[in-house]
């Protein structure tokens, strides 16, 4: 059974997103430099290019790790259901009766 813990999933997703907003604000200063002369900025732009080109394929990887890691944990954790229904319906009604008393004391 994969031990996948939630709360780094979780991280990993808002990482993959911050990473996608700095690249598509990459892209719209590049865009907005476009018609920006002289060899020093052409030579950037041209660098940048290519980073954003490489963050993009490293990021579309990354997703596609999270992706399968997410999901091996989702069919481990259907397994160990199906394996132990009644332990998985305990720990479930041990979980709701923490939420309930914590929920009951606000």
């Amino acid at each position: 059974m994969s031990k996948t813990n939630p709360t780094i999933v979780e991280s990993q997703e808002q990482l993959v997103s911050d990473i996608k907003s700095v690249i598509a604000d990459a892209e719209e200063v590049l865009f907005a430099t476009a018609d920006q002369a002289g060899e020093k900025v052409a030579n950037l732009r041209a660098r940048v290019q290519t980073r954003l080109h490489d963050a993009k394929v490293r990021l579309a990887e990354a997703e596609a790790v999270l992706v399968a890691k997410t999901k091996a944990a989702a069919q481990a954790t259907d397994a160990y259901v199906h394996e132990s229904p009644w332990t998985a319906i305990g720990i479930a009604a041990g979980v709701g009766l923490l939420v309930g008393l914590i929920i009951g004391r606000r």
